[in-house]
């Protein structure tokens, strides 16, 4: 697996101390802690678009092409 370094500049010194007591509080590093947060974040990006896929391939192809424009007048009218 490759492996990549990431440096972030201009991190305001608040923010660094709360992830740091965040850190200390679980007893790793703050390095280490910060590459949980990372990775679980990558994560859930993940995981929603698996499950906007699984909700694409659950919809059947007329709702697809819905004309979402139409819809909103037809509303709009029916008021």
């Amino acid at each position: 697996m490759a492996v990549a370094q990431i440096l972030i500049r201009q991190l305001d010194a608040r923010v660094v101390a709360i992830l740091r007591a965040r850190a200390q509080s679980r007893g790793v590093s703050l390095e280490q802690s910060l590459r949980d947060l990372l990775t679980a974040a990558a994560a859930e990006q993940d995981e929603v678009k698996q499950r906007l896929a699984l909700l694409r391939r659950q919809t059947p192809a007329q709702g697809r092409q819905l004309d979402v424009a139409a819809l909103i007048r037809e509303g709009r009218e029916q008021r």
